[in-house]
Formats: structure tokens, sequence, C-alpha cells
């Protein structure tokens, strides 16, 4: 049984912090906030269409209707079908040719031309031999706040020379490796609706930490243009995490292939600002834990994540969370996270009866910035109430922070 009590927050604010210089990264991030406010996901409604738009998805189905490729279907859904899911599918090719006819119907014939030659309608089944990357450098993972599904990207794997070999030591090799990014792709978009008003785009979420420039410049470049060539408007939103400095260099490498209407979708995030990022679009328990969440690799086979309460810890605060109502042998499991930790954690138990003593569950302890939710339990043996503080009173930053617990009684009650 859940315990669903009350659960204040007793706080002590501090001064705001003097400005600082905003450093080139920070100048990014602004840049990149104000893209993502030009930024808005098509409903595709047909009837929210400007008559202009109307004509030109009119338009391209007649072209398409004139052409080699009037049976053509994509991700299972015939194009002159005439129902809703072919609607989205043109649009999303007219969408990011803004609405020029001959350019979608070009990009689309080019599509169907390489989803034959690649194969692409089959790649789901194939055995590509990468259960080492799986998890690791890119897979699927919850859902964001909207309810569109998650893509994680990594590749500071790659720093490791043998592993760098291993993956894109020839070019039979990296061509395998393409073959197996757009496997996970193609995985990803079987879980969309394609249906007006629905989940019809993902979320990629790319973390640049360790990531080997150089070496990585032609394989990311491949899947860049692959991508953008083949999957239009798939993605809503494209967030950068763990920035570093030389991102500019690594931008302006991979910024030629990119339309400006996918450089809106944008969001980049410096080191130490991951937590903070995500939890704006996605909730804290379906954010990985190296990423500062609380969804551990098993969770999900476990059913719907268990939802968590959201709090900031402001500069200069402490703050106490108090679960009270605890019977004596029940079992009071909890996961607790602050983004970007560097502060003092503590969980104690304080009995009801005023003659009891308090139990030091968690001793007062430094938690190092690098460290992922921390997931605990405690059985008492009377009835009282749990209290975890979290103390950000040496710092001027405020940060994210999310917890959720469960509350289990004695088998013998």
């Amino acid at each position: 049984m859940d315990s669903s009590s009350p659960l204040p927050l007793q706080q002590t604010p501090l001064a705001s912090p003097k400005p600082s210089k905003k450093s080139f990264v920070s100048s990014l991030m602004n840049v990149a906030a104000l893209r993502t406010h030009s930024f808005k996901e098509d409903t595709y409604l047909v009837s929210t269409l400007k008559s202009s738009e109307k004509k030109a998805l009119q338009e391209l189905k007649d072209k398409l209707i004139a052409s080699e490729t009037c049976d053509a279907a994509m991700w299972g859904v015939k194009l002159l079908a005439g129902d809703d899911k072919a609607d989205v599918i043109l649009l999303k090719f007219l969408r990011a040719r803004d609405f020029r006819v001959a350019e979608a119907l070009n990009m689309l014939v080019k599509c169907l031309e390489w989803r034959k030659e690649f194969g692409a309608d089959g790649v789901v089944e194939e055995d590509l031999g990468f259960k080492e990357l799986e998890g690791v450098v890119a897979y699927m993972h919850g859902f964001d706040r909207c309810g569109h599904p998650v893509c994680y990207n990594a590749y500071g794997v790659f720093k490791d020379k043998d592993m760098y070999e291993r993956i894109f030591g020839d070019e039979e090799k990296l061509k395998k490796f393409l073959r197996w990014r757009v496997q996970v792709l193609e995985k990803s978009i079987n879980v969309l609706h394609f249906k007006p008003g629905g989940i019809n785009s993902i979320i990629q979420v790319t973390d640049l930490k360790d990531m080997p420039k150089r070496e990585l410049r032609v394989a990311s470049n491949q899947i860049l243009s692959l991508f953008q060539d083949n999957y239009p408007e798939m993605v809503a939103r494209k967030i950068f995490i763990n920035v570093p400095w030389y991102f500019s260099v690594l931008y302006s490498m991979f910024s030629p292939f990119l339309t400006q209407r996918t450089k809106s979708k944008f969001v980049i995030s410096k080191e130490g600002n991951v937590a903070e990022t995500l939890y704006k679009f996605i909730r804290p328990e379906d954010v990985p834990v190296q990423y500062g969440g609380l969804s551990r690799p098993n969770d999900l086979q476990n059913g719907p994540p268990k939802p968590a309460s959201e709090f900031t810890v402001k500069g200069g605060e402490k703050v106490n969370i108090q679960i009270e109502g605890i019977e004596a042998g029940a079992t009071i499991t909890w996961d607790i996270v602050v983004g970007g930790w560097d502060l003092e954690y503590s969980a104690e138990f304080v009995p009801s009866s005023q003659g009891s003593y308090i139990v030091a569950v968690e001793k007062p302890r430094k938690v190092a910035p690098s460290e992922e939710a921390l997931r605990n339990s405690f059985t008492p043996k009377e009835a009282g109430k749990m209290v975890f503080s979290v103390d950000n009173s040496a710092s001027r930053k405020n940060k994210v922070a999310a917890y959720r617990y469960i509350v289990r009684k004695s088998a013998s009650v």
C-alpha cells in the first residue's frame, strides 16, 4: 500500500548570487532557448492547415498518383490510402520543405528509393551483433512529459581506441554501425501513432561528454545527413547535454547539414545542468539515473514507473521532507536525487512516542556531484515518520530534485 500523506518542505532562502560573466556555452544555451520557443510541433490536423497548405497537400497527392510511386508505402502506411495516417506522413515531407511541393516530392521519391535500396522495412528484425552498444550508445528509454518516446545517444564510449577500432575500423564496419543506428530509429518510429493530434515524433537526447569529435566526424555527418534526408519531422526536440567548451567547433561541423527548422528544435545544456534541463521536458521517474533521474535500467520491466514528486533546493537552503504515518513493522522504500548533488544529505526516523530515540537511518554525508539517485529502505519497530534532509546551505546554486517512496505494511498485520 502506498502512503500519500502531505510532504511539507522547510526552506531558508538566501540572497541571490551576483551575476557572473557569461561563458560562450551559456550564450549558446540562451540562443537555443530562444530557438526552442520559435518551434511549434505540427498537430497534423488538416482542418488547421492554411488554404495554401491544404492545396499543397492535394497537389502532392496528385503528383504521386501520376508518378511511378502511386502504390508506395512507408512504415506500413500506404501513402495514397486517403486516410489520416497517410496525410501525417505526407505532411512531414511538406513541412520539411516549407510546403514547396516539387521539393517535397523529390525528397519523398528519394527517400522511397533509399528505403528500398537500404532494406529499411526489414532492418528492425536483423541481428547486427551490437549487443555491447545496446543501452549505452543509442537506446530508447521512457517518454517525455507530452508522451513522445525518448531516444538517448552517447558516444563517449568510443573514446576507447579498441572500441572505436572494433566499430569504425574500416568502411564496412562503419556501414554496419549506420545500419544499426537506423535500426534503433526504426524501432522508435514503430511506436508512433501517425495520427492527427497524436504522438508523431520522438525526442532525442545526445550526450556529448567524452565524445571524440575528430574521430567521429565522418560517422556523425553521415548519421545527420541520412536522418534529415529520410526521416523528416520525426524529431520534436533535440536536447544536447554535457556540452563541452569546444561545442562551437562541433556545431560548425554538422550545422551545414541541418535545415533552419531542425536547428530551431535544439536545446543546449552545458555540463552540470543536465538534470535541470531534462526535467523541463521529461519527468524525473523517466530520466535515467546517470543523468540525474530516478529511472534504473530494469525499472521499466516492472510496468510504468511510480510518479515522483519534484522540488527545488534553493541556494543557501536546507530542505526537510517528512513522510508521516508509518506504522510499526511497515517497510518504507525510497528513491531521492538532487541534480548535481554537491550537498549534504541524511535520513532519519522519528518515532511518534516522545520517549523514543531518533534513528539515524543514513548519517549526514556530502554527496558527490557524480553520484546517482539513492535508493534505500527501512523497517521501524514503532510508529513514526521518516525525515530526509537535503542541505544546500554551502552553495548559491538552485538545484532541481525529486523523490518517491512506497510504504508496505507488515504481512503479519
